[in-house]
Parts: structure tokens; sequence; C-alpha cells
């Protein structure tokens, strides 16, 4: 985990909201039957929800992903995202430890 990687992707209000959004699986349309076993949010559905060009949400996703906050998937043409908690959680522990470290 690069904390500085992190906080850099973290410097975006879209990129932090597309974090938030994807905490609950409810903000999004339903899957497509066919994806319905799928984990993670389509990332059409992302961009929908954004508002943004297919250009500027991948650049964004990219670069949640080089950060280690989210995971994709593809399956056929679609590429699936989801959080990765785990590298979420131990950020905050680092950010917590090291700006409250005395």
């Amino acid at each position: 985990m690069n904390t500085e990687n992190i906080i850099s992707a973290l410097n975006n209000p879209m990129r932090r909201q597309i974090i938030k959004w994807l905490k609950d699986r409810s903000n999004f349309p339903a899957s497509l039957p066919e994806h319905a076993n799928l984990d993670g949010v389509c990332v059409s559905y992302i961009q929908e929800k954004a508002g943004l060009s297919q250009s500027t949400i991948s650049n964004y996703m990219g670069v949640l992903k080089k950060a280690g906050l989210v995971t994709s998937e593809r399956h056929g043409q679609w590429t699936f995202y989801q959080r990765h908690e785990a590298n979420i959680e131990a950020f905050l522990n680092e950010v917590e430890k090291e700006l409250l470290k005395l």
C-alpha cells in the first residue's frame, strides 16, 4: 500500500464520491439478470450516476485501482468494480497512526 498514491487518488471530489457510492450497491440500478451473481458495479452504471464521459470515468477508475482502493473484474465487454475494503481499512489505520502518534 502506498499512502501517497491513495491520498493523491482521493484528492478529487468525484473519485471520493465514487468510493462512497460503491460502499452500498443500492446506489446503482439493479444488475442485469445475467450479471446478478457478480460482485461489484458495472462501470457504465458508475458513469451514468457520475454524469461524466466514459473516458473520464475510465481514467478515474484506473487511478482508484492503481491506488488499491477498488478492484475490477472483466465479464465479456463489461468491467465491474468494487471497493477493496481491506486496503481502505489499512490506509485509514496508517493515516490514524501517522497523525495521532506522539
